[in-house]
């Protein structure tokens, strides 16, 4: 919503109004982009009147014309770039958005370029957006893409970080927080894990939010902003979990199809990179290999099977599409029986769309090509996808690896010995090797002894890994607190089911021999419990302390004592030093 008002000019877009929209050129930085290419596609622009939408820092032409919105960060080379712009009076009009709130100096630097460049009347607007973070599902949002490891978990816990690197790193995170705020219209109740990263962050959240509603004139979140309806009359919670209380989790191989496509594919910002096999006929000897084709897919809030999807087991989906794709078949006949009622045929599709609407009954034979052609394209996409998981579910022993962790973390007994899996040249990538074994190391009550330890490290050198993970967590283990009692992933473990049936007959997409039908047990993990604690203000050991910051009272009370003892509607969750996709999920199932 903010997006598209920002678009028009900063006016919201009326309903009905029948009219073109007004021309116009988007201009953003790779901030920009990364904030916009997830909710708004190309077609979705071009309704909205954006006719070019181009980097800042390209060779643009002058377009005089044509009013310009820029959606930038306020840096120092962006600011540069914009005043040339001015000077060299490339369009017609300007309309200046920061993703970030701008400084009155930069501000200046503009005013004076303008001036310099008698162009104070083409400036028309300039807004600060408080759009700094990433949406990417209608409840998860991430911080940044780019420059993302100056926040990850790494930079936090380096052990030679200096003090002003850790408090730019909080005012960082705490920037893309407000402006998730801001941008909601909400003033959250926020609570924290004391003596932690999240802990800071907390803190200057806080007073960030509390300096911005003392200033009565200036407070973004009074009147009529855009979040003023959105939510019910209760606040918000804010929950800040440091990364540290749980480092099983991020390592721990997964069954469900989200969070699968983002631990074995390249997928980032909702689009996946897929590199296409190579055809199977064989080249001839002494030509060049073929080049791999590099196909990318966009999974988004509007595909339905996705949205249906992203939470189930793999085996499921591989059932699913196969479901889909059977009927699908079923109608393809119709597609041909429409194509020949419009005179097409063939796989042209251009000319479907060249065709006149001459007859009710070829709108209608339009409208259903189109709609099973785009079934049919949703197919292909998710029969692509799910075949190069399964690949590597495959010839990784992903299920393998995924049941036997959920076994180490539910402290189950184990059906083999970790010292087999981890020297099975079959099983794994170096990397699922320690994955596997750094997750048996921070679940175990008591660490394993030196000489099992010695055993177990040649055996990953072996393997071809490498160890400075886990000297790492070796050391983290022996600092943190919670030692003493390793968190509990409840006792679930996942239940194998008899084969797939759909999905065994010989006609399937999918050969799923040897992969294991495991259905996940719902159970809650670490930060789901302690979201559960929290919202419904049970009393808890894990949670007791944790510190509860209100920005809107008078004075900061240092207290872990709400003072609203109702049970929250919404709340937020916020991992610093990353969230993950099991993690999402998990909350996900809890809601339901």
């Amino acid at each position: 919503v903010a997006l598209k008002r920002m678009l028009n000019f900063n006016v919201p877009p009326v309903k009905n109004s029948t009219g073109e929209p007004v021309w116009k050129v988007l201009i953003y930085d790779r901030f920009g982009q990364d904030i916009i290419s997830p909710l708004l596609s190309v077609k979705e622009l071009r309704d909205m009147g954006i006719t070019l939408h181009l980097l800042l820092h390209s060779d643009r032409d002058a377009i005089p014309d044509v009013p310009a919105v820029y959606f930038v960060m306020p840096t120092e080379e962006n600011i540069d770039r914009m005043c040339q712009d001015l000077r060299n009076q490339l369009y017609e009009s300007y309309y200046l958005n920061f993703i970030s709130a701008i400084s009155r100096s930069k501000l200046e630097d503009i005013a004076n370029a303008a001036i310099g460049a008698n162009a104070v009347t083409q400036v028309a607007k300039v807004f600060d957006q408080y759009l700094n973070f990433i949406t990417l599902e209608d409840d998860m949002f991430v911080l940044c893409n780019q420059n993302k490891e100056l926040v990850s978990y790494r930079a936090i816990n380096r052990p030679d970080i200096t003090d002003t690197e850790m408090e730019t790193i909080m005012d960082t995170i705490v920037d893309s927080l407000f402006c998730f705020f801001v941008t909601l219209g909400a003033i959250p109740i926020i609570r924290c894990s004391r003596g932690t990263a999240a802990e800071m962050v907390a803190v200057k959240l806080d007073k960030k939010l509390r300096e911005n509603l003392r200033d009565a004139r200036n407070s973004l979140f009074t009147g009529d902003t855009l979040g003023a309806g959105q939510f019910s009359f209760q606040r918000p919670l804010l929950v800040l979990v440091d990364r540290n209380i749980d480092l099983a989790t991020p390592l721990h191989h997964t069954w469900t199809y989200q969070a699968l496509v983002h631990d074995v594919l390249d997928f980032h910002l909702n689009r996946v990179n897929l590199e296409e096999s190579a055809g199977t006929e064989s080249t001839p000897a002494g030509a060049r290999p073929k080049k791999k084709n590099k196909k990318s897919y966009d999974l988004t809030i509007s595909d339905k099977f996705w949205q249906k999807h992203k939470g189930s087991p793999f085996p499921e989906v591989a059932e699913s599409v196969q479901q889909e794709l059977e009927s699908y078949r079923a109608q393809e006949d119709e597609v041909k029986r429409l194509k020949s009622i419009m005179g097409i045929e063939g796989e042209d599709e251009g000319a479907i769309s060249m065709l006149s609407d001459n007859t009710a009954k070829l709108t209608s034979a339009v409208r259903q090509v189109v709609k099973l052609l785009e079934k049919k394209r949703l197919i292909d996409l998710h029969t692509n996808v799910a075949t190069a998981v399964l690949e590597h579910i495959k010839s990784r022993k992903l299920d393998v690896y995924f049941e036997y962790e959920e076994k180490i973390m539910s402290k189950s007994t184990l059906d083999k010995s970790l010292l087999d899996m981890i020297s099975d040249p079959d099983a794994g990538t170096p990397e699922d090797k320690m994955r596997l074994f750094l997750i048996y190391y921070i679940s175990s009550a008591q660490a394993p002894s030196e000489i099992d330890l010695e055993q177990y490290k040649k055996a990953l050198m072996d393997a071809g890994c490498n160890l400075a993970p886990l000297s790492y967590i070796k050391q983290w283990k022996a600092f943190t607190k919670m030692a003493s009692a390793p968190t509990s992933y409840g006792n679930a473990t996942p239940k194998p089911l008899g084969l797939f049936s759909r999905v065994m007959n010989t006609g399937s997409q999918f050969v799923m021999e040897g992969v294991k039908n495991l259905v996940l047990k719902q159970q809650n993990l670490p930060v789901t419990r302690i979201l559960d604690n929290l919202m419904e203000m049970k009393s808890n050991p894990e949670t007791d302390d944790y510190r509860y910051f209100d920005p809107k009272m008078l004075r900061g009370s240092d207290s872990s004592v709400p003072r609203n003892k109702n049970p929250f509607q919404e709340a937020i969750v916020f991992v610093v030093g990353g969230g993950n996709y099991i993690e999402y999920q998990n909350l996900i199932d809890y809601i339901k």
